[in-house]
Parts: C-alpha cells; sequence; structure tokens
C-alpha cells in the first residue's frame, strides 16, 4: 500500500498531515513538490481525482496570484495549470494520495478521511489543536482529547 504527499515542509498544515499519515503506521512517499514539481500531466491527473476545479487548487496567499492576475474569472484551466507549472508555489497543498482516493487536506485532518488505517493513538496539531483522542478516534471541534 502507497500513500503519497506532495508536502511543503515550510507549511504547517503539511507537516501535521505528513504526522497524521505517520500517526496511522504509514511511512509516505514524500514529494517536496517545490524541489521536484509533478508535472503537467501528473497535476491534471491528481486534480482530475480530486473532483474538483481547477482554480479549487491555487494558492493565493504568499504567492505571484494577485500579481499575474490569477482571479480572473476568464482564465481557462490550462491557463491556471501553465502559472501552477511555471510558479510550483501556486499549487495548494498537501494533496495527499492514498489507495481510498486524492485529496486536497485543508484543514489537515481531511487526511483521515482517506487514510487506509485508523491512527494509532493520539495527536494535536503543532498548535495544541487536538484533532485524536487516545483511543485513536476524530476528536470535534471544542473536544478535550
Amino acid at each position: 500500500m502507497t500513500v503519497t504527499i506532495y508536502h511543503n515542509p515550510a507549511c504547517g498544515t503539511s507537516r501535521n498531515v505528513l504526522a497524521l499519515i505517520r500517526n496511522s503506521g504509514e511511512e509516505p512517499e514524500v514529494i517536496e513538490y517545490l524541489r521536484t514539481p509533478p508535472s503537467r500531466a501528473e497535476l491534471a491527473g491528481l486534480i482530475r481525482r480530486m473532483g474538483v476545479p481547477v482554480r479549487d487548487v491555487l494558492r493565493q496567499k504568499g504567492t505571484p496570484y494577485q500579481e499575474l492576475g490569477l482571479g480572473d474569472p476568464s482564465l481557462t484551466d490550462d491557463q491556471l495549470l501553465d502559472a501552477m507549472m511555471a510558479h510550483p508555489i501556486l499549487i495548494n497543498r498537501p494533496i495527499v494520495v492514498t489507495p481510498l482516493g486524492v485529496r486536497l487536506c485543508r484543514p489537515s485532518e481531511a487526511v483521515l478521511d482517506i487514510l487506509p488505517n485508523p491512527q494509532r493513538g493520539a495527536f494535536a496539531k503543532e498548535d495544541g489543536e487536538p484533532v485524536v483522542d487516545a483511543a485513536g478516534r476524530r476528536v470535534s471541534k471544542g473536544e478535550v482529547a
């Protein structure tokens, strides 16, 4: 079984998702997509498998999104993909691929819906927010682990 994460180690959400994957007992294939971007075909395939519009995978914060005018609704999917290929920082992260599906895992606990194995113990995000209790069950917002 293979789990793959398109990861940015500078991103807290991406680090939390990687830790949740490991908390399920999986050691994923980690692709630092800023160093090794997916090909255009790979990215288009990931987006298609997620079942979301290309625009939903565009990252705005901390990117050249505004300068490139990517908010223009007349831009085609091909033009948006071109921008992501030219500037991989525009690819929102983390994207996780498992046997159960492909998902942009924002918020980080979204990864729990596609992990094949249950969590092995308690998990809290880097900011201390509990996500999984000691029995490996998802914690609801506001609930104490």
